[in-house]
């Protein structure tokens, strides 16, 4: 067994609000007049998982709290072997609590340039909408998309129960101003969110998608179109969509030849980066080196990174493979590096 942080890995699926540090958020609570428990979060349901979710991002405030985050998740990519990571982030609805709408996106990419000249890992945003907010939010959203480099992606997130059909119009837009479509869906809800996202929500892979398995003709359909899945075992059982990770899909969504690829979601609130995920994953379904270096290789094919970036990836996973003697890594650390600030 091969040391899985030396993995090259790409992640497709992880909220940049909910890979904060939980020292840095309680540092940035302070001095923001926010209070921030101690020992970090405890949930047990979805509802409660927003709730967590909304005192962290009533944390950021200030430009330098947003550069900060960016930074800092380029460090601890880097630390997990990360080389290509598309982050979520809300940036309109941050802009708009704050009165400076392009604001909070200026200073994430200043973060994250920053965190590539540093730790020499590329990243870029995808600008998520909550199913939950209005269209005018979401046309907001896709223009931040339009005027800012380094938005490579928008796309549909939050409660599956409100219905993506009113942003239709929004997503043709954005495929139309050559932005990519990635859209939450098949995690609280079924088949029928993942045939909206399909359809006229205009997606190209599916945020979870672990509900496809409930329609066998829809595992035919995504199957046949190879419409990756971004899977985050930790974070499904974590909130209720999966009994434990013994009985988590991922094995059967493999075995029905999907296209799967292995991610966090929430990495900082569940206590999971991304090795720990990938040795979760090993440690679960028995699976060996073959198998990891296949799922890493998944989630390159199925990035937005440009063509070189994903060849050298693939060079550099095949060396991993190939690499006889590395240590074996059965629980790769979840605590955070020292932070250097921009």
């Amino acid at each position: 067994m091969r040391d899985l942080v030396g993995l090259p890995k790409a992640h497709l699926h992880v909220h940049l609000e909910s890979a904060v540090r939980w020292a840095t958020l309680r540092e940035i609570g302070a001095a923001n007049g926010m209070e921030v428990p101690e020992d970090g979060v405890r949930f047990g349901s979805f509802s409660a998982f927003f709730a967590t979710n909304d005192l962290v991002r009533a944390c950021l405030q200030r430009p330098d709290d947003f550069r900060r985050v960016a930074y800092e998740f380029c460090e601890d990519e880097a630390a997990q072997g990360t080389r290509y990571a598309e982050v979520s982030f809300t940036a309109a609805g941050h802009g708009e609590r704050l009165g400076d709408l392009h604001m909070p996106l200026t200073a994430v990419l200043e973060g994250l340039a920053a965190g590539r000249e540093a730790f020499g890992i590329e990243c870029r945003l995808l600008l998520d909408h909550s199913r939950r907010r209005s269209v005018e939010r979401a046309w907001r959203t896709l223009d931040l998309a339009r005027r800012h480099d380094g938005v490579v992606a928008i796309g549909l997130a939050g409660d599956e129960a409100h219905p993506g059909d009113p942003f239709n119009d929004v997503f043709a837009a954005a495929r139309d101003a050559g932005l990519h479509v990635v859209h939450h869906a098949g995690e609280a809800e079924g088949p029928a969110s993942i045939r909206q996202a399909l359809g006229p929500g205009r997606t190209e892979r599916l945020g979870h998608g672990i509900r496809v398995l409930d329609d066998p003709d829809l595992v035919a359909e995504v199957r046949e179109r190879r419409i990756p899945l971004e899977v985050c075992p930790s974070s499904n059982v974590a909130l209720g969509f999966a009994p434990s990770l013994d009985e988590h899909p991922l094995p059967r969504l493999r075995d029905a030849g999907l296209i799967v690829t292995i991610n966090t979601d929430i990495p900082s609130l569940i206590g999971a980066p991304l090795a720990t995920e990938y040795a979760r994953v090993r440690d679960a379904f028995g699976y060996d080196d073959t198998v990891l270096a296949d799922l890493a290789r998944a989630g390159v094919d199925a990035s937005f990174a440009p063509a070189n970036t994903k060849k050298r990836i693939h060079r550099e996973i095949d060396a991993w493979l190939a690499h006889s003697t590395a240590p074996v890594s059965a629980s790769p650390a979840t605590s955070s590096p020292v932070t250097r600030r921009p």
